[in-house]
């Protein structure tokens, strides 16, 4: 008895060493990435970093501005694009169509949701670029758009599944109009997943570099034209990580740590919002 007793405790502890060590496997590697950023792009940090165009090699006081109002302006771009497709898209695989169109609908999300991102920015840059004659705003918008829509359906759909059945079926006996019982009912209850959804897809696209290499191309200058090229954040680093000046490999591990500051902030008030839904 004392025997098996014993075995058991040490299979328990086991089972407790092997949780925190895996746990440890997820933290440490987040400590490690965040202290080493902050220790190779802090110093690059200042004022004039935040508020001033990039300068050519040699100059000093250069910045990151026009590449942080390019990215704010593609994820606003995504988000008026995207949103509405991704929740009317989930609506309808909930509320409407026959069970081969949803099947449909799903698969072709979930295809989305599985390629590469590359491959999105090379099919957009065939749709878009050519036809346009020019890198654009746009065209960058709309390969975000290709993975952010899918993200959002889904967790759109995944929410609406919670709302209670009896809820809709309480409404609808009611004689209320089935939009109304959407709009008002369905859409209200399932709105916090919904809008965490949303949170994590702009956390998602935020990062995404491959499609901008092939639509937005890029720019060194402030500009707010949608036709045009446009630079952000993933674009700059890029562009200053392969270059071959320290001056530019500082500024790159600067802008990465705001980009991973602005990814944080996203998933941070994610947190916030699930734990009101609590």
């Amino acid at each position: 008895m004392n025997t098996f007793y014993l075995l058991r405790k040490l299979k328990d502890i086991f089972v407790k060493l092997f949780c925190v060590f895996s746990a440890l496997c997820v933290i440490v590697p987040f400590l490690f990435i965040l202290v080493f950023l902050f220790k190779s792009g802090a110093s690059s940090l200042d004022f004039d970093f935040f508020t001033q165009l990039p300068k050519p090699i040699g100059e000093k006081d250069g910045g990151i501005a026009n590449a942080i109002i390019g990215t704010l302006i593609l994820m606003g771009l995504t988000f008026f694009i995207g949103t509405p497709i991704g929740i009317l898209s989930g609506i309808f695989i909930c509320e409407y169509g026959n069970d081969t169109l949803k099947k449909i609908v799903r698969f072709s999300a979930d295809f989305f949701n599985s390629t590469p991102s590359i491959v999105i920015g090379i099919i957009v840059y065939s749709w878009i670029v050519i036809p346009m004659h020019g890198f654009s705003a746009i065209a960058a918008a709309v390969a975000l758009s290709l993975i952010f829509v899918p993200i959002v359906c889904r967790t759109t759909e995944d929410a609406l599944l919670l709302v209670p059945k009896e809820l809709r079926d309480a409404a609808l006996a009611l004689g209320i109009r089935k939009w109304k019982v959407i709009c008002y009912i369905m859409l209200e209850t399932a709105k916090q997943g919904i809008l965490s959804g949303i949170l994590v897809a702009l956390a998602r696209i935020a990062g995404e570099t491959a499609p901008l290499l092939f639509t937005a191309f890029g720019n060194q200058y402030w500009t707010f034209r949608l036709n045009e090229p446009v630079s952000a954040l993933p674009l700059l680093i890029f562009e200053y990580a392969i270059s071959p000046y320290e001056q530019w490999h500082k500024e790159a591990w600067a802008s990465a740590l705001i980009l991973l500051s602005l990814i944080f902030l996203l998933h941070f008030s994610l947190r916030v919002l699930l734990r009101k839904t609590t």
